[in-house]
């Protein structure tokens, strides 16, 4: 029975990717910063462990504790929203911290035993808004755009070692927790200058009504750890398979 690591499993894309994998007897390791044991339904195969992505022991910790992994799911994320201008520093290196090198840091910590194994699979989720510019998600975009150009350089390094990696592409999912944990991250980073622009923006995802379910990208997470034909990247959405499909 194959082992699946899941962060960011409190919630959203994570913990249907987890409860996905669960239904199809795989051993699951599902990980949050604070655990909870009553969001997942009991099963011997599964354990739920604490981790913060953005502490090097809480990584190490975590991983020991899973091993082996056949998969490893870098999910954990978090939103970000706002005009560069109404963004600080500081708000800035924590999107960077959790959504770009949280997932090297979770890749490097599995490395060497896929790498000893020669198996493997690791999947990043990264977002569509990185296939077409959008205004308000500058710092958000280059977090994961950054993800998707440092999965394309580090397959080829992993290839000599039958170690796969592939992205996954959700897009908008208001049925999430995203937009709502993103919301204090939000409110400042509207500069009063900005605000008739994110009224146009904020109307036109009402208009919208092609959208990701979670479902969408537990299924193409499932694709991309068992297929070993899947392309490296992976559109989950209908809203992120059609913007896909436009560039």
């Amino acid at each position: 029975m194959k082992t699946v690591l899941i962060t960011g499993c409190s919630s959203g894309f994570g913990l249907e990717t987890a409860r996905y994998f669960l239904a199809r007897d795989w051993q699951v390791v599902a990980t949050m910063r604070t655990p909870r044991e009553d969001l997942l339904p009991r099963s011997e195969h599964l354990r739920v462990i604490a981790l913060d992505v953005t502490d090097p022991d809480s990584i190490r910790q975590a991983v020991e504790a899973a091993e082996p992994i056949d998969v490893l799911v870098n999910n954990a994320g978090i939103g970000m929203l706002g005009a560069l201008e109404g963004t600080s520093m500081e708000t800035a290196r924590d999107v960077f911290e959790t959504n770009t090198l949280g997932t090297m840091a979770m890749i490097q910590a599995v490395l060497p035993q896929f790498r000893q194994r020669k198996a493997g699979v690791i999947v990043n989720v990264t977002s569509s808004v990185t296939l077409k510019p959008l205004p308000l998600l500058s710092v958000y975009t280059a977090s994961k755009a950054a993800v998707n150009a440092f999965t394309e350089s580090l397959a080829l390094e992993l290839q000599q070692f039958n170690v796969r990696v592939n992205l996954v592409l959700p897009g908008r999912a208001p049925e999430t927790r995203f937009g709502e944990n993103a919301k204090p991250r939000i409110q400042s980073g509207i500069p009063e200058a900005y605000a008739d622009l994110a009224k146009s923006v904020f109307a036109g995802w009402g208009q919208s009504s092609a959208v990701t379910r979670a479902q969408d990208v537990a299924e193409a997470v499932w694709r991309a750890a068992n297929d070993p034909s899947s392309p490296v990247r992976i559109a989950a959405g209908a809203d992120a398979v059609a913007l896909a499909e436009s560039c």
